[in-house]
């Protein structure tokens, strides 16, 4: 009885390994002559872990999901969300709309090989996985690789080469218009997020705006119990009578605040100038765990060259009337835009009821 059992054990462990191998042979095989040129994987949430991407002038970036919705960039900086959920779409939906013929295979290889962006794709894959994901046996971490070269010349597709075939391909999403190299940018400060803070207005215990060339403007807002008092700052005294639908409308603008774009590139004018005096503004923002987010502003001015050529560096028409310059908890210089900050970076005065002033600018 004992020894039959061991015979039904044993069939049972030789069936699974032959299965193994015949699923990982058809698995080649099916990848080999397939039309189908998208990572299956990135359709489905949390499967893939890790997209690394570098070209051909050593530039490169990391992806790795941390949990729901949160991904970093190298490691370090929150990603972008629809940014990476752009590129897990297009690792999805992208397909081969033609071969590459023979005669130009050739030429297009060559181009790839001075010009490409190389991306691998990490995702939690099964040796064994059968009846649409129901039965899954032996999970190990999977990897796919791609070229991604020129796009064609109606800009309608982009050739691309995956690891293990024999040429590239002509891929393409298959309804959208437009060619893909653009989603595959190697560039790490394209892929980090531009939120300076996410918070609703019931995560918020303070918000504190400090404006150095008029001190008695400034005020700090805190929570008590369920709402929030108004104090002026310089020194620090509670106001009462502030208009609460102000208040209320700053509070709720750091449910999703976020700010232009980078400033990669500042000129070195506005370095030894605008940014060797003081900030205009220092606004931090504090939650209930404690942890805050603090953002200097600054003026922008249209062209740097001005500060040095016009007498009067006050006149309303040096100013870029769009956007200003901010660093973002002493880390990262970026583009804000008034349009956004009006209602935020506004004095005491405005909160306690008088005339509204835009002091931002």
């Amino acid at each position: 009885m004992k020894s039959k059992k061991n015979l039904i054990i044993t069939t049972i462990v030789v069936l699974l390994g032959v299965a193994t191998v015949l699923v990982v042979l058809l698995r080649g095989r099916s990848r080999t002559f397939s039309q189908d040129f998208q990572i299956e994987a990135a359709a489905h949430p949390g499967r893939v872990s890790k997209i690394y991407m570098a070209d051909k002038e050593n530039h490169q970036v990391v992806l790795e999901y941390v949990s729901d919705s949160v991904w970093l960039v190298d490691g370090v900086y929150p990603a972008s969300y629809p940014m990476v959920e752009l590129m897990l779409q297009t690792l999805s939906d992208m397909r081969i709309r033609n071969q590459v013929n023979k005669s130009a295979a050739q030429n297009v290889t060559k181009q790839m090989a001075a010009k490409s962006v190389k991306v691998e794709v990490y995702y939690k894959d099964y040796r064994i996985n059968w009846f649409k994901g129901k039965f899954r046996l032996f999970p190990f971490v999977n990897r796919d690789v791609i070229y991604v070269g020129h796009d064609t010349q109606d800009m309608m597709a982009t050739y691309m080469y995956r690891e293990g075939d024999r040429t590239p391909y002509i891929v393409n999403i298959p309804g959208f218009r437009g060619c893909l190299s653009p989603r595959f940018v190697v560039d790490s400060y394209a892929w980090r997020s531009h939120s300076i803070v996410s918070l609703p207005v019931q995560r918020i215990a303070k918000v504190e705006l400090q404006i150095p060339s008029q001190p008695e403007e400034s005020f700090l807002i805190e929570r008590e119990g369920e709402g929030f008092v108004f104090n002026k700052l310089n020194p620090l005294k509670r106001m009462d009578g502030f208009d609460t639908a102000r208040v209320a409308q700053l509070l709720s603008s750091f449910v999703n605040l976020n700010f232009d774009e980078f400033a990669k590139v500042v000129p070195q004018v506005e370095l030894d100038t605008t940014f060797a005096a003081s900030p205009r503004t220092i606004l931090k923002v504090t939650d209930i765990d404690g942890n805050t987010k603090t953002l200097k502003t600054y003026i922008k001015y249209s062209n740097p060259d001005d500060l040095v050529t016009m007498p009067d560096t006050s006149m309303y028409q040096v100013f870029d009337i769009n956007r200003l310059y901010a660093i973002l908890d002493d880390k990262d210089t970026v583009l804000i835009q008034y349009y956004i900050f009006d209602n935020i970076l506004q004095p005491a005065s405005f909160f306690l009821g008088r005339e509204h002033t835009y002091f931002a600018r």
